[in-house]
């Protein structure tokens, strides 16, 4: 079983910067593949950004070149650091890890955490 407690949502103005955190527990952290999700009110959740356990990185084409995220394998956590923020990043985001369990992968999702983004 994978626990994970995302961190670091909140309230920001229009072109305001947040940074997410994610600190995972009860696998080999380094094995995982880790990703952010998120859902807007009344939306569907969506892929952010994912990073795989080789660093390999991929992003959603509405915040390419404004999210980054990155990996610290000592830490066990997986960030999100937002820039340039916009009112329709306004969403609750997710972090997710696939892990490794033999041929198979596993999916673990957090909490959620809010962040709110005022025009």
């Amino acid at each position: 079983q994978v626990q994970l407690v995302e961190s670091g949502g909140g309230l920001v103005q229009t072109g305001g910067s947040l940074r997410l955190s994610c600190s995972a527990s009860g696998s080999i952290f380094s094995t995982n593949d880790m990703g952010w999700y998120r859902q807007p009110p009344g939306k569907q959740r969506e892929l952010v950004a994912c990073i795989t356990s080789a660093g390999s990185t991929n992003y959603a084409d509405s915040v390419k070149g404004r999210f980054t995220i990155s990996r610290d394998n000592t830490k066990n956590t997986v960030y999100l650091q937002m820039n340039s923020l916009k009112p329709e990043d306004t969403a609750v985001y997710y972090c997710n890890a696939d892990s490794p369990r033999g041929s198979i992968k596993l999916r673990y999702w957090g909490q959620g955490t809010q962040v709110t983004v005022s025009s």
